[in-house]
């Protein structure tokens, strides 16, 4: 197991240094506070700042220095970079794979529309299938001779107008019943009148005889 190196106090102390780089790439405002530092390889210090900047949480701004041949701090590198949680951008992808996802993508939506029309094309078959089937059902009875269907305006509301008819030539018989039988009372009637009638003039001729013979 190797240890990290001691880093030089120099450099940790060379905030100023680190600062006045930073300030040549980016404005003061968005350097914060400093955040601590990281000892690299070959005594090289990283000092790391916060970040003011929105949209860059977990990010620090970061100034490596080194000393070189016993002599003053030196700036090497001076950048922004991501620290452990940062938020960063998608990994890049290649111009040809995305363009082979996108082709696979518009293939698969040219197929579901296929499938899509297929499945109206067979129910507008099944839908000519059961029209074919009512005609079937139909009699020739209810055709004219020019092959066109006979058509009744009772029959759009779902009601047979020969049913109607029926219907009505019933009611006709009913009521010549009814008045056959109203004429046959009355003759009735009638009748019994005419016997009244007879039974009472018989009646006043007996009387005439009685009186007669009286005398």
């Amino acid at each position: 197991m190797t240890s990290m190196p001691d880093a030089d106090a120099r450099l940790l102390e060379a905030h100023d240094l680190a600062l006045a780089a930073l300030h040549e790439i980016t404005p003061p405002a968005t350097v914060g506070d400093a955040a601590g530092y990281t000892v690299e390889d070959g005594g090289v210090v990283s000092l790391r700042f916060a970040t003011t900047m929105e949209g860059y949480p977990g990010w620090f701004w970061t100034v490596s220095l080194a000393v070189v041949e016993d002599s003053e701090p030196t700036v090497l590198e001076a950048e922004l970079l991501p620290g452990e949680g940062a938020l960063l951008a998608p990994e890049w992808v290649p111009w040809a794979v995305r363009l082979a996802e996108y082709q696979a993508a518009q293939a698969a939506l040219a197929a579901d529309e296929r499938d899509a029309e297929a499945s109206d094309d067979d129910l507008d078959d099944e839908d000519a299938a059961d029209d074919a089937l009512d005609l079937d059902d139909l009699d020739a009875a209810d055709f004219d001779e020019d092959g066109s269907t006979i058509l009744h305006a009772g029959d759009v509301d779902g009601v047979d107008i020969d049913v109607l008819d029926e219907d009505g030539d019933d009611d006709e018989d009913f009521e010549s019943d009814e008045d056959d039988d109203i004429d046959e009372d009355l003759e009735s009637d009638e009748d019994l009148e005419s016997d009244e009638d007879d039974l009472e003039s018989d009646a006043a001729d007996e009387d005439d005889d009685l009186e007669s013979d009286d005398e």
